[in-house]
């Protein structure tokens, strides 16, 4: 992956996630970390979850209260510098929802995503009608302007698909109800499966479907959610842990501990198995494309 091609996000939550061992090693909770700081117990939240970018003397000052070794503090200082690099995303200012800039960081930076969606064709694979259906459902009274930057982002993230090097790895499984489901005009619907079908024949993506006579499957009860997994370094050591995304109507959920992550991929695998393969899946997508064609 290309350097500085992962933006902000990635950094931040490595330097997090470093000084947060950091202060477990201290043995110091963050209230108590926050008092010998002089600063408030959101803000140590917020470095520790990579919500925020640091100054290189913050990072010191951390360092110094832990006890890290100099080599240490210097590295970290170091990865301090990067929390400030903007991904092409900031161009998009406020059409970027609050929050969402930490999950566009991560897909960015991700080598393949596997997802469930029980209601709503995934972003990724969304043409600029249906996209433009769904926000406009979400947000009401949307200006046009503010509409318009939010369905131009939309199609922008959709560019990892097909990048030149390392297109991001996609597995989808929609339920049958995310195609029946008529948004918008039939047009809209029929150009928006008809989409489905031809992304699906690009070698990195792989789209199933649950078919209603599947019955009950993990996905009944986990709802919709993604799992994000990151390039290997050289020696074989995932860049970032595996994170689970789930969004909610008011704001994302980011799960990385490795027990969540397994309970999401045990999920995924069994609803992976209750769907149809890949060449029966495309087959009821076409059936019901053509059923919005000549309805």
């Amino acid at each position: 992956m290309a350097e500085g091609q992962t933006g902000s996000t990635v950094p931040r939550r490595q330097l997090g996630r470093n000084l947060r061992e950091l202060r477990n090693r201290a043995r110091l909770t963050v209230r108590a970390a926050a008092k010998k700081l002089e600063w408030s117990e959101a803000k140590m939240w917020r470095i520790e979850t990579g919500q925020t970018a640091l100054r290189s003397l913050d990072v010191q000052a951390m360092c110094l209260v832990y006890g890290a070794a100099p080599d240490l503090t210097e590295a970290l200082m170091g990865l301090a510098k990067e929390t400030k690099a903007r991904g092409w995303w900031h161009a998009y200012g406020d059409s970027i929802p609050e929050g969402f800039d930490v999950y566009v960081g991560l897909e960015e930076a991700a080598e393949s995503l596997s997802m469930y969606e029980s209601d709503l064709i995934p972003g990724q694979l969304q043409t600029e009608g249906y996209a433009r259906e769904i926000i406009r459902t979400h947000i009401r009274g949307i200006g046009d302007a503010e509409l318009d930057g939010r369905v131009r982002l939309r199609m922008e993230r959709q560019s990892l698909l097909t990048r030149a090097t390392d297109p991001l790895v996609l597995r989808v499984v929609l339920s049958e109800a995310v195609l029946r489901r008529p948004l918008g005009s039939r047009e809209v619907m029929a150009q928006q499966l008809a989409h489905l079908i031809y992304v699906a024949k690009l070698p990195n993506i792989s789209i199933r479907v649950v078919p209603f006579e599947a019955g009950a499957h993990s996905g009944v009860v986990t709802g919709p959610f993604l799992i994000l997994r990151f390039p290997l370094t050289g020696d074989g050591v995932a860049t970032e842990p595996p994170t689970v995304y789930a969004d909610g109507y008011t704001g994302g959920l980011y799960l990385d501990k490795e027990r969540e992550v397994q309970q999401y991929d045990a999920a995924f695998d069994d609803i992976w198995k209750a769907s149809l393969d890949d060449q029966a899946s495309l087959r009821l997508i076409s059936e019901v494309a053509g059923s919005y064609e000549n309805g």
